[in-house]
């Protein structure tokens, strides 16, 4: 989602500068430049070659709106949209009046620049300078061979260089910059983003553990309280199975902190380890595929294994069964029937005690709570 929100970041303010380099390159050439073209249009000798290319600059002018509008680039038409406007430009440059190089009467020298700084816009620095010398590389070549060199024709050609180079120059130096501050402004926005998904996923998990610490609470805080006085005896077998139910929800308590595919199991599993350390001899098989179970739901549906496995003396057999309509933990065990908590949700219990084992079973169907 961060580097989405970046990209997009990034395109909104190309695109933008996209448009105001357009709209700029549109005044200078069908301003500035066709009014001189219209008004020397009767001093030239080959007049339709002037029109031909101002034609192709309008003609890449208008591909650029059409792209923008579309929000595509040039791609792989790029060069040839380069190649058009270099040529535009010899053809003008070779069908100008004999000394009229870089007059008001070369439309060409001040309009064929801004119109390649447009379509090289989206482009690296490098290319738009490459672009810029390649123009007035065209110009000078004319000034040199086809209009014969001179003092006068190449002091003007030189003064005009200034603004012709200068301002798209600039311009390409201004979108560059303003380029790299839309990519830390982005990378910006990702890691402030990024610090209050952090912040949020803090909050929220300090909350879960405080409510999941104040629910055994009721349970554990009393037995801590009775070892502690005095009133509750260690040695009493009752108290020795509230302890192992304590430290049974503690374990399960913590699994649901973890993050992994199955929860339920991997819950199923901590508690098992409880009984495991006191050398009880625990089989857990799972059936079937398990639905998405809310947190409150595992804990009713783990309370009868919890139970079983914290009391049993030697064995205990867990199995798990799961379908998109029923979810069922069945637990056998060689122990006391100790009681198991009403379920807080729409979970079914039901208990079977005959000659020292025990058999529970708690069963919740997805679609209720």
């Amino acid at each position: 989602m961060t580097d989405d929100l970046e990209r997009a970041t990034r395109e909104q303010l190309r695109h933008g500068l996209r448009v105001a380099m357009l709209v700029v390159t549109v005044v200078i050439v069908f301003g500035l430049s066709l009014s001189n073209l219209v008004r020397g249009l009767g001093t030239f000798p080959l007049p339709w070659a002037q029109l031909a290319a101002f034609a192709v600059l309008a003609a890449v002018l208008s591909g650029e709106a059409v792209l923008l509008v579309r929000k595509k680039t040039w791609n792989a038409a790029r060069r040839v949209a380069v190649v058009a406007i270099l040529t535009a430009s010899a053809l003008s440059y070779v069908t100008l009046p004999d000394g009229r190089t870089s007059t008001a009467l070369d439309w060409a020298f001040g309009a064929a620049n801004w119109v390649g700084i447009v379509v090289l816009f989206d482009r690296p620095f490098r290319s738009a300078v490459l672009f810029l010398l390649a123009h007035e590389s065209v110009a000078l070549a004319n000034l040199v061979v086809v209009q014969g060199f001179s003092k006068e024709a190449f002091a003007r050609f030189a003064t005009g260089s200034v603004t012709v180079i200068g301002f798209p120059l600039c311009a390409a130096v201004v979108a560059a910059a303003l380029g790299r501050i839309g990519s830390q402004a982005a990378a910006a926005a990702r890691e402030v983003e990024r610090v209050r998904t952090k912040e949020a996923v803090a909050v929220e998990s300090h909350r879960r553990r405080a409510r999941r610490f104040a629910d055994l609470s009721g349970t554990t805080v009393p037995l801590l309280e009775g070892l502690a006085d005095g009133s509750l005896r260690p040695d009493d077998v009752s108290v020795q199975r509230r302890c192992a139910i304590e430290a049974a929800r503690m374990r399960r308590l913590f699994a649901e902190l973890d993050t992994v595919a199955d929860p339920l199991l991997h819950e199923l599993r901590h508690c098992a380890d409880v009984a495991d350390r006191r050398g009880v001899e625990v089989e857990l098989d799972a059936r079937g595929r398990l639905p998405d179970i809310p947190v409150a739901v595992r804990r009713d549906l783990t309370e009868v294994a919890l139970t079983a496995l914290a009391t049993a003396e030697s064995w205990a057999r867990v199995t798990v069964i799961g379908n998109a309509g029923l979810v069922s933990v069945n637990v056998v065990a060689d122990c006391a029937d100790s009681g198991v908590p009403v379920p807080a949700t729409r979970v079914s219990v039901a208990t079977y005690g005959t000659e020292g084992t025990v058999w529970m079973e708690a069963t919740w169907q997805p679609g209720t709570s």
